[in-house]
């Protein structure tokens, strides 16, 4: 099991465990980003593929810094209005998202 980076669980607030398949071939190779609240920084490295991530705090102005695009969605459970973002695409500062999907299918 992989957990999110060790600063971002100082941090708190933020629930979310990643679980690897036993390659990392299923991963979103890079980093996601995005704001919490008071504009802290927060990451998760190589994020598995196709796995919707509920945002346990206010999360936004997310940066999709890994290889295969992404969508963050305005509800949780990957519901709401959907923002698909490139490799290397950032959504604007201000816009929130609740949760995440990597290389959504």
């Amino acid at each position: 099991m992989r957990l999110i980076r060790t600063a971002v669980a100082a941090l708190g607030g933020l629930l979310l465990a990643v679980t690897l398949p036993a390659g990392t071939a299923f991963a979103a190779n890079g980093q996601f980003l995005w704001l919490g609240p008071k504009a802290k920084a927060y990451s998760i490295q190589n994020p598995p593929d196709n796995k919707c991530y509920d945002m346990g705090q206010e999360a936004h102005a997310a940066h999709n810094e890994t290889k295969t695009p992404l969508v963050v969605y305005a509800k949780k459970k990957c519901k709401g209005e959907a923002t698909r973002l490139a490799p290397g695409q950032q959504a604007p500062q201000g816009a929130g998202f609740q949760s995440v999907i990597f290389n959504p299918r």
